[in-house]
């Protein structure tokens, strides 16, 4: 039986040197592989020049480095927004978009293949779950696009296909990749991290004290709406999402986002707008208000903008922080699910 090869970009710095070692190579090679992998970023053991071509047929030989091919890429002309469908080493398909912001470019990716939550509103969720990505898998997001533009992406928004708190382990692992000062050196200060509200993952998250923006997927100011269009909720009723969300303002001492999509004649009235400002009151927060994107799936509809800023003015009034989230890429589908539906 053939041995399995080692996913080598998931390893840590540490777990690169227990394996590096295993194969009776001297301490210092850690420091010039990792480098290669997260800093270079590059997709094979070949363009690791430092190397000897029989150290690169060695580690050919019991490892594998992840890379991700451009199945297909979508460009805005609006805004310059960059969509990109990723085939995997599988044929798995995932997406990621670039969006462009005064402080530079932004990258959202995804953790799972398909979603297992079941939100009636999102696209990602409609092809169904297919597996949890790997830590390489979700880093190669990143590295890629960054090849594919020939410059750095300084953001991460993990915020695409998938619940990143579902798959846990892979996504702190990631994170912990990504942020290492030897390899891509990004600060989890510019990591945002969404959920749909998987209360356990939120607190034991906020014992990690990343530093990272955790932002709440709640689109509801109550049970009554939020169990129409999102099935968590029927395990973690808003009273509880909301209490951790509290427990991991004051153990973090950093700003919740809760993201909220105005769906026509659902959540959009000023009832809704000032149970929300109730639930929230007191907390350290920001609520980011946006449009909900139409799929054919779904009779929903967009509230209308008269609307949507009546509801986002009703908050700033009963003190509650709240923006509009600026709709890019809308001439490529960029909202994340879309791609990869219409692919399969």
């Amino acid at each position: 039986m053939t041995a399995q090869k080692t996913d080598i970009k998931s390893l840590s710095f540490d777990e690169l040197g227990t394996f590096l070692s295993g194969l009776s190579l001297p301490r210092f090679r850690t420091a010039q592989v990792f480098d290669w992998l997260h800093h270079k970023q590059v997709t094979s053991f070949g363009e690791m020049t430092n190397l000897s071509k029989a150290l690169i047929a060695q580690l050919e030989e019991c490892a594998f480095i992840t890379s991700h091919t451009i199945e297909k890429k979508l460009v805005s002309k609006i805004d310059g927004t960059v969509k990109y469908l990723f085939s995997l080493p599988d044929g798995s398909l995932c997406e990621s978009v670039v969006m462009t912001y005064e402080h530079g470019k932004s990258i959202c990716i995804s953790t799972q293949i398909g979603c297992r939550m079941g939100c009636s509103f999102c696209a990602s969720t409609k092809a169904g779950f297919v597996r949890h990505m790997t830590p390489s898998e979700i880093i190669e997001q990143l590295y890629a696009a960054q090849r594919d533009l020939g410059e750095r992406i300084g953001h991460i928004v993990l915020m695409g296909i998938g619940e990143p708190l579902d798959n846990y382990d892979n996504v702190l692992k990631f994170l912990r990749l990504v942020s290492d000062e030897r390899g891509a050196n990004l600060s989890l200060r510019h990591v945002s991290l969404s959920t749909c509200g998987l209360v356990d993952r939120i607190d034991r998250l906020a014992e990690e004290q990343l530093g990272l923006t955790l932002s709440v997927s709640l689109h509801a100011p109550n049970d009554t709406i939020r169990n129409q269009t999102m099935p968590v909720s029927l395990k973690w009723p808003i009273d509880e999402l909301i209490a951790a969300c509290r427990r991991y303002a004051e153990k973090t001492s950093r700003r919740i986002s809760f993201e909220y999509a105005l769906i026509a004649g659902l959540n959009d009235s000023d009832a809704c707008a000032d149970e929300l400002a109730s639930r929230l009151k007191g907390m350290l927060c920001h609520v980011n208000l946006i449009p909900v994107n139409e799929i054919k799936e779904t009779s929903y509809k967009k509230s209308q903008k008269e609307r949507i800023y009546a509801f986002q003015q009703r908050l700033i009034r009963r003190g509650i922080n709240a923006t509009v989230r600026r709709t890019l890429g809308a001439d490529i589908s960029a909202a994340c699910g879309q791609l990869r539906r219409e692919q399969l």
